[in-house]
Formats: C-alpha cells, sequence, structure tokens
C-alpha cells in the first residue's frame, strides 16, 4: 500500500462475513534483520496453534543484502514467506506484507517480541469474541523487568509499550477495512505514531478496536546511551499526527502529551540568555540563563530519581537532559515546516 492523501469518506463499516472453520490469520513481521527477529521466529513456531495460513516476514533492510536468516520459523517453515521493501521504513514494510495476505486477519507482530505459549489459542479467542464492527484486537504487551535494581530511563521507556494503545507489536486487523483504509500511512518513517494514525483513520470510519487477552514479551533491547537523543525525531511525527488528526489527537489516540511544551520554555530561556548575552543586556541574559539552568535541572532530576541513580545513568541523564530540549523543538518545528501541506484523511480536519 503506497501512502496517499484520499481517504474513504466517513460510513457505517460492513460486517465482516463470518467463517465456519473460525477465524483465519496471516502474520506479518516486519524486520532490519536483527538478532531478536530468530527469537520471535522461534516463539511463533511453538506458540501459534492453530497454525497461520502463512507467515509473511518483510525485510526492509536497504539495498541489496545477503539472504534474510530466517531458521527460527522451524516447523512453520513452509508457510514463511520473505518479501522485500527496499529499506522504506516499517509503515512501508507492513504494506508490502499487507499487499500479499488473503485471510480475513492479518496480525502484525513486531520483530523484537516474543509471543507466549498460549498466545496462539488466545489470539484464536480474541478473533472470535470480536464483533462484526470490530476491525483489530490489541495484544497485550508485557515488558520483562530486571530484578534488583531500578529501572533505568530507557527501561522506563519501555516499559510504556505496556500502557500503548494499539500498538502493532502484536496487533490483529481485519484485512479488507485496512487495506481498503489505505494501509499505513508512509509519510510516518519510523516505528512511531503509524499504528496510532491507522487505528484513528478506522475509527473515524466507524469500526471500534478492542484489547484481547493474549500476552507478548517485549524485551528490552541493548542500546547505547544517546537513545533518547536520537528518539527526539519522532516529534515530527506528532507534528503530522496534529496535522492529519487535530489537536486532540492525544486524548483520542490514547497516548501521553508529552514535555514539548516544557521543552519549547528551556530552549526559549536558553536562546534568549544567548542573544542578550551578545547585544550586552547581561542582567537579563543572567536571568534568562538562570530560568533555563532550574528547567534543565528539573527535567534532569524527573529522569534521575525513579533509576538507580550510579553514576553512568547520572552522567547520561544529565548529558541527554541537556540537549533533548532543543532537539525536540527543532524536530517538532522540522515536521511543522515538512508537513505544512498534509491534506488530513478524508479532508475533513
Amino acid at each position: 500500500m503506497t501512502s496517499h492523501d484520499d481517504a474513504p469518506r466517513r460510513r457505517s463499516p460492513a460486517a465482516a462475513p463470518a467463517t465456519s472453520a473460525g477465524p483465519h490469520y496471516t502474520v506479518v513481521i516486519p524486520t532490519i534483520g536483527r538478532r531478536c527477529l530468530q527469537d520471535c521466529l522461534r516463539s511463533l513456531a511453538a506458540a501459534a496453534r492453530p497454525a497461520p495460513h502463512q507467515v509473511i516476514v518483510v525485510d526492509d533492510r536497504p539495498g541489496r543484502n545477503a539472504p534474510l536468516d530466517t531458521r527460527g520459523a522451524g516447523p512453520l517453515a513452509g508457510r514463511l514467506h520473505v518479501l522485500t521493501s527496499g529499506g522504506r521504513g516499517p509503515a512501508a514494510a507492513r504494506n508490502e506484507g499487507l499487499r500479499h495476505v488473503t485471510t480475513e486477519w492479518v496480525v502484525f507482530l513486531d520483530d523484537d517480541v516474543r509471543v507466549l505459549s498460549d498466545w496462539g489459542a488466545r489470539l484464536l479467542g480474541d478473533l472470535r469474541a470480536a464483533g462484526p464492527l470490530t476491525v483489530g484486537v490489541q495484544g497485550r504487551l508485557r515488558v520483562p523487568r530486571a530484578a534488583g535494581h531500578r529501572p533505568t530511563d530507557w527501561e522506563r521507556c519501555t516499559a510504556g509499550l505496556e500502557r500503548a494503545a494499539w500498538a502493532t507489536a502484536d496487533m490483529a486487523y481485519r484485512t479488507r477495512p485496512v487495506a481498503g483504509a489505505g494501509g499505513f500511512d508512509e509519510r510516518f518513517p519510523r516505528a512511531f505514531r503509524e499504528d496510532a494514525d491507522l487505528a484513528l483513520r478506522l475509527q473515524d470510519a466507524g469500526w471500534l478496536l478492542a484489547r484481547g487477552t493474549r500476552s507478548t514479551l517485549h524485551p528490552v533491547r541493548q542500546t547505547d546511551r544517546w537513545v533518547s537523543v536520537r528518539a527526539q525525531r519522532g516529534n515530527a511525527d506528532d507534528a503530522l499526527m496534529r496535522r492529519l488528526h487535530g489537536p486532540d489527537w492525544w486524548s483520542r489516540a490514547e497516548a501521553p502529551r508529552g514535555r514539548l511544551p516544557r521543552h519549547l520554555a528551556v530552549t526559549t530561556a536558553g536562546l534568549a540568555a544567548a542573544l542578550l548575552a551578545l547585544v550586552g543586556r547581561r542582567r537579563a541574559s543572567a536571568s534568562a540563563a538562570g530560568l533555563w539552568l532550574l528547567g534543565t535541572a528539573e527535567f534532569a532530576w524527573a529522569r534521575i530519581a525513579p533509576g538507580p541513580r550510579t553514576g553512568p545513568e547520572i552522567a547520561t541523564m544529565v548529558g541527554t537532559s541537556i540537549a533533548i530540549p532543543p532537539l525536540a523543538v527543532g524536530s517538532w518545528a522540522v515536521g511543522l515546516v515538512r508537513h505544512r501541506g498534509a491534506r488530513p484523511w478524508g479532508g475533513t480536519r
């Protein structure tokens, strides 16, 4: 599915036809070839009872690559198909997989999750329990905690997925309505907000979304100390969400509001301090610098206090708390400019 600016007009969705043999489903997994794909496939092979009609793995590595290692599929190998999407991001990769789905339901999994042993049976129960106007059923994400220490900032960030709404880490959708809605919007280049955008479009069209009973593990992946800084690029996607869905999209998508207003205040204070110093207004510059320091210290402590408070963690929180506000504001501004001409789906917002 390629992204487009025109969407179906709001209408009452047609009820999906029932099948006598029970819901049939296909699993679609976008990947960039990370090692965790093997764990995902192994857990799926062990838990998918009844087995999916197909397991479609979409290789989203850019350029020409060595064949993708899918040995973890085990007994599902005969049902596994590998497609390529050319490194265009998870939205495009899922759309590539969606184009090849022929079953009533499609289950999107991320390559870094592990489904639990009863996942297949509970999935079947979730799909059977879905009413005719229910277009999607979300799995319950569980993030394992390391015992014996307070969680780091990154561990707490990952744990927030347990409260996320309509996350495609484990999300089942009726295939035809999703395809009819245009699939995932490929203007979202990261694994961020593209799932919320699709959910809001489907809800605006009159469909219902539900939370299921199946559970899926989402381990905390290893990363470097600057991951929170890189994550600020997602503010550009938030700007696109506002353009497409209006200023109330936060509450409708059940998404946390975040600290962008505070980041804007802190960044403004820092810029004011520098500019006032350049024109020789030392007292005013000192006042603005004090506000910047106060805001930065509050942000850093809000991240340090619930954490392990080790030397490396404190140093990381201080350094990244200085960098994050201007980068968040800059990414938001870039998103506003880049998406200033974006047309809302359906043309109603």
